[in-house]
């Protein structure tokens, strides 16, 4: 069984020693799975198991682990390679749709110049060829300036890989084709994984005890009547994190998360945002002058279009091969240059109606988040009860009792000693 790649990141960024409960909080993992992922992953890489005399277990790895991972699973390895060439692919897709526009604008030009050499041979000689002509053998040297290597310099370069958040300026101008086209991708493509982490590290703060509201800002539907008065919406968030619900003599609920109150780091408190924030999506991340450059290339593709094929309608005569590419480009730029100039104007109303629900969506979770900031009286009473159940447990290499990296003799052994010497110490004591 292929180890998690979200269980292995988490590992990664916790500094290869875990518990549980930090995978699962780091990553937003539901807690069996998170329980069983690692079970995996040690069982694979190698990893050491340590058990605390509270009966919490720690998982140890090394800090190469995933070679380790790499070297016994072929799939990996594979998994690598495909990731490398579909980078590559999807570049080359990408810069693809630039690379036809500015194709087209050239062979559309090359088109109309064969037109205006079959009216000016029809002129002089109407007599020639049926007033006809076959593909002219001449050079254009001047139409392909646009695909000079420097042409598009004064565009920024690209810079490191950064979230698609509206910058603008990082891509060049055949991926600001693409860009101007399609746009850059969902924005939230993580939610979910940011919500369970933002709510982990809520109830992390909250030393393992919180109240529903202070997870509802970060929930999308709360429900409404009864089923939000009973906060049905936590059932989710006690499933994924092995929660339970604890009843105040006045009849009002808090929620104890006892596998999030056990790490192997000191604690300390983790800045998370009131509520859960989705990003709106953005037209482009292309430049300004990227983004007209795009239109009026596309604009141009077009008027060159109409050009050909009104010519065409009046009658020109063109005969063999000249006759049909001609033809071709006149409905291959017709074609191509309405879908390129449709597809962003129907994309732009598109994301105005996404963008109003991600508003109204924010909206709603702000509002509760602060509803819990008044001094609501029963919100204050309930925080109050939380923190009878608030504890934290830190494992130490003091609070183990059995480790894997060990010989289980050897540790029978000094944990006779020690046990000895915690007796000694208690009968001089007394």
């Amino acid at each position: 069984m292929t180890p998690d790649p979200a269980i292995v990141k988490a590992v990664e960024r916790l500094d290869y020693r875990v518990t549980v409960g930090d995978v699962a909080a780091q990553a937003g993992l539901d807690v069996n799975l998170a329980e069983r992922g690692l079970l995996v992953l040690a069982s694979a890489a190698g990893g050491q198991l340590q058990v605390a005399e509270s009966g919490e277990v720690v998982y140890l790895f090394s800090q190469d682990f995933q070679t380790v991972l790499r070297n016994k699973f072929f799939q990996l390895q594979v998994k690598e390679w495909l990731d490398r060439i579909w980078q590559s692919v999807f570049y080359l897709i990408r810069i693809s749709f630039g690379i036809v526009l500015m194709v087209l604008i050239a062979l559309a030009i090359v088109a109309i110049i064969i037109l205006v050499l079959a009216v000016n041979s029809s002129r002089d000689d109407n007599n020639d060829n049926g007033g006809g002509i076959g593909m002219p053998n001449m050079g254009f040297p001047d139409l392909f300036w646009i695909f000079y290597p420097n042409y598009y310099d004064r565009y920024d370069r690209p810079s490191p890989r950064r979230r698609n958040q509206g910058t603008t300026g990082d891509i060049n101008f055949l991926e600001a084709v693409f860009s101007f086209l399609f746009g850059d991708g969902n924005p939230n493509a993580d939610l979910e994984e940011r919500r369970w982490q933002a709510i982990a590290t809520v109830i992390r703060n909250n030393r393992g005890a919180v109240i529903a509201e202070q997870v509802a800002p970060f929930l999308d539907d709360v429900g409404t009547g009864y089923d939000q008065e009973y906060e049905q919406y936590m059932l989710p968030v006690l499933a994924r994190f092995n929660g339970r619900p604890e009843v105040s003599p006045e009849g009002q609920i808090v929620y104890h998360f006892p596998d999030l109150q056990t790490t192997v780091v000191e604690p300390r408190r983790k800045s998370v945002a009131d509520y859960l924030q989705e990003y709106r999506y953005v037209f482009s991340r292309a430049s300004r002058g990227q983004k007209i450059a795009a239109a009026s290339l596309g604009a141009l593709l077009l008027a060159l279009a109409i050009v050909l094929n009104v010519w065409l309608s009046g009658g020109i005569a063109l005969v063999g091969a000249a006759d049909t590419f001609v033809r071709a480009i006149a409905v291959l730029s017709l074609g191509y240059s309405a879908a390129y100039l449709s597809v962003p104007l129907i994309r732009n109303f598109w994301i105005g109606l996404r963008n109003r629900k991600i508003s109204d969506r924010n909206g709603e979770r702000q509002q509760r988040a602060r509803l819990l900031e008044q001094a609501d009286p029963t919100i204050a009473q309930k925080l109050s009860y939380a923190q009878q159940f608030a504890a934290e447990t830190v494992i130490h290499d003091d609070d183990l009792i059995y480790t894997t990296e060990r010989d289980l003799i050897d540790q029978e052994s000094d944990r006779s000693a020690q046990i000895d010497a915690e007796w000694q110490k208690r009968l001089e004591s007394e």
